[in-house]
């Protein structure tokens, strides 16, 4: 038994409404079932019962057994005061108030039907991927587009809690948390957490200043990443070099002692040097790219703002001194998706929520236009006839399986939920 299961069977009342009694055999009537808001405290906020034609208004604790009150400290917390009624599956030990009155107890065995228990478990028991894949293919389609954009919003706000953190720390500082949020998505997984880290440590005074040239701005983030310290016998290498012993002068900087990007098992396309020498033409290009973002609104618009090529030195090259075939290296189209998705949406949410102007119609409708992302995840709700058609749906779905799939939250989804119904 899980307490999961305990929230679900009082929030969703799956209790006969008369013939409760409490542990000492008292008559227990639910008025009113109360909130269940999740918070730090009691588990159900502002309920209303009957004991024995006494009404009591208050607090309501669920546990899988009453020991677990102990088990947690509540005796000693004073947020428990106002428990007026104990919820559990297994009453082992009675639970005494400050005032050694003992708290009135529910135990839900003895009135949970079977049947719930036995959906409850054929929910939960593994599968091979998800606990729903076989019926999954038979949620309600007004429920499973309504679930799709609570899915996206919740995602939304994980991605801004990141963006939220560094507003605070910079003073507000919209363009430099953008240029970090940029920086650290050009590094994909490999290298995102070691880009942020370069991105941070560079004051944005010095990217708005130097964004006219391009050369200065490769010259900031090689050296910043350890990509200039040994000498190489390249020209180009010798100019950032020289540039980035300018830099270090006129702004105090240093490199990040210890960093260094990764290469082992990368395409050469996404290559540190490429995706570095990318952003810098971005950023030089585009003098006012966070502004131009914000009032876009279509795809077509916030692509064209993203376009970005490699200096010319980086068309034939992917490493310092090694010649390749020469080629034209911009951002394709899937990597526009991904700065998109995980860069321009979350930093417009954000802007959008701070200035009390959020649509979030419009960044649904801006996801709609874009193709859905490709990866196992989705192909494998693909081979559960979960299809995706758009980049809403897969950013969605991606939400669905991280969040509450491999966490076991069948109780809180709404495909769950809909299915024990049924």
């Amino acid at each position: 038994m899980q307490e999961e299961f305990l929230h679900y069977v009082w929030v969703n009342k799956k209790l006969p409404f008369t013939q409760l009694k409490t542990h000492l055999n008292e008559t227990l009537e639910i008025n009113h079932f109360g909130q269940y808001l999740q918070n730090a405290g009691p588990d159900i906020f502002n309920a209303q019962i009957s004991i024995n034609k006494q009404k009591w208004a208050g607090n309501i604790e669920i546990h899988i057994k009453s020991s677990d009150w102990y088990l947690h400290h509540h005796e000693k917390d004073a947020n428990y005061d106002n428990v007026i009624l104990h919820v559990v599956w297994e009453n082992d030990t009675p639970i005494f108030r400050k005032d050694n009155s003992e708290i009135p107890t529910l135990e839900l065995k003895r009135y949970v039907p079977l049947s719930e228990i036995n959906k409850y478990k054929s929910l939960i028991t593994s599968k091979s991927w998800i606990n729903c894949e076989n019926q999954i293919g038979i949620v309600d389609n007004f429920i499973w587009e309504n679930w799709l954009e609570c899915l996206f919003l919740n995602r939304l706000e994980r991605k801004s809690e990141i963006i939220d953190k560094r507003l605070i720390e910079t003073n507000n500082n919209w363009e430099a948390v953008f240029f970090e949020m940029l920086f650290k998505n050009f590094g994909l997984n490999t290298n995102g957490d070691c880009f942020l880290q370069v991105a941070k440590s560079i004051p944005f005074s010095i990217v708005r200043k130097e964004r006219f040239d391009v050369e200065n701005l490769e010259a900031l983030f090689f050296g910043k990443l350890n990509l200039l310290n040994e000498p190489i016998e390249d020209e180009y290498h010798t100019k950032l070099a020289a540039h980035w012993s300018y830099l270090k002068i006129k702004y105090n900087l240093e490199s990040e002692y210890g960093l260094y990007p990764q290469f082992f098992k990368l395409r050469p396309d996404n290559f540190p040097t490429i995706r570095l020498s990318q952003l810098a033409g971005l950023l030089c290009n585009n003098q006012n790219l966070f502004f131009q973002l914000i009032q876009a609104n279509s795809y077509a618009q916030i692509k064209q703002l993203l376009k970005s090529e490699t200096s010319e030195y980086w068309k034939n090259h992917y490493n310092f001194s090694k010649v390749s075939q020469t080629k034209s290296k911009g951002l394709t189209h899937p990597f526009f998706d991904l700065i998109i998705i995980n860069t321009v949406i979350p930093i417009k949410f954000c802007y959008a929520k701070h200035q009390g102007k959020l649509n979030i119609e419009a960044l649904i409708g801006l996801l709609e236009e874009m193709p859905a992302e490709k990866n196992a995840i989705l192909k494998k709700f693909s081979d559960l006839n979960i299809k995706t058609k758009n980049a809403f749906q897969s950013q969605s779905l991606l939400e669905l399986k991280k969040e509450y799939c491999n966490k076991n939250k069948c109780l809180n989804c709404a495909v769950g939920l809909q299915l024990l119904k049924n």
